[in-house]
């Protein structure tokens, strides 16, 4: 009995080593819950783990909040739909302000207005000059006053305007050439010749006013349209919080715009007038030789009044 005893004792004692041993070896936080000694040390560790816990936790949040990825995503997607791309000049008017709209189909409509012009006059000045050169022509070829009306008859013009003018002056001083002399009838004829020949210019010169006018104001329209755009786009800056060229461009692009329209409508605006300028007074030249030439031919019938009647009759 004594030596199962002993045995028994010393199976005891093992099994107690190894059970104190494998505590030692094991974390506090896998003690068992039956053990209260084992979980009695753990404890004071506990209130750290908050604390080392808190910081991993905020620490991506901080660095990237949860909701930032999308909100960044939707701003831009936002912006890309916002900005105009098409810069093409129709797409470049649709997205414009109203004032630079405005200012651009006003534009558009002076360089309408001025070709439509250039059209009109330039019929008239050609369809002038021909006239005007058959009636200097007709003045030239004829030896008498009555000569050049009935070559002039059936033509219209400031050439017939001068002749029958001088006809009929001529005709109302009839009776009183017998008295005195012809230089009031010249003077009277001449008067009435400037007249018409005032008359003439004006009526051709007509519109031309309207060319220096868009010529002279179309870059300042423009240049109001451009001011105005840049404003808008200095606005749309600030409003985006940022200087990106996709923000500024549209802007910068439409003022642009205005003021290439502004130098579209004034540019042959100003070359047409000039040209214009130049017709017309090649115009007045023709006109004044007609005028001296109907001046010669009262003259020529003051002399031959004081001549043979066979003579007047031969010179007719």
């Amino acid at each position: 009995m004594s030596r199962n005893g002993l045995l028994a004792a010393l199976a005891a004692s093992v099994i107690l080593s190894a059970a104190s041993a494998t505590a030692q070896e094991q974390p506090a936080g896998t003690a068992p819950d039956a053990a209260p000694a084992v979980a009695a040390p753990v404890a004071p560790a506990a209130p750290a783990s908050p604390a080392a816990v808190a910081p991993a936790t905020m620490a991506p949040a901080q660095q990237q909040p949860a909701g930032a990825p999308n909100a960044t995503a939707g701003s831009s997607a936002a912006m890309e739909l916002t900005l105009p791309h098409d810069l093409s000049p129709w797409g470049m008017f649709m997205a414009a302000d109203i004032i630079v709209k405005g200012v651009m189909i006003g534009l558009a409509f002076a360089s309408l207005v001025t070709w439509t012009i250039w059209l009109a006059k330039s019929l008239e000045i050609l369809g002038g000059k021909l006239r005007i050169s058959r009636a200097v022509r007709a003045i030239g070829d004829a030896a008498t006053l009555k000569q050049a009306s009935r070559a002039l008859d059936r033509s219209g013009g400031p050439g017939a305007l001068l002749v029958r003018a001088a006809e009929e002056e001529a005709a109302l001083s009839a009776g009183a050439l017998d008295h005195v002399s012809g230089d009031g009838l010249k003077e009277r004829v001449t008067s009435r010749l400037s007249r018409i020949e005032a008359a003439a210019s004006r009526r051709m010169s007509r519109g031309t006013g309207v060319l220096a006018t868009i010529g002279s104001t179309a870059p300042f329209v423009g240049l109001f349209g451009t001011v105005w755009g840049i404003m808008n786009a200095f606005i749309g800056i600030s409003q985006a919080q940022t200087t990106n060229l996709a923000v500024v461009a549209p802007g910068i692009a439409e003022a642009l715009l205005a003021t290439a329209m502004g130098l579209v409508a004034a540019i042959p605006a100003v070359v047409i007038y000039n040209v214009f300028a130049r017709s017309i007074a090649g115009y007045r030249q023709i006109l004044a030789d007609a005028s001296a030439g109907v001046e010669r031919l009262v003259s020529r019938d003051l002399d031959f009044r004081t001549v043979a009647p066979a003579t007047a009759m031969a010179a007719e």
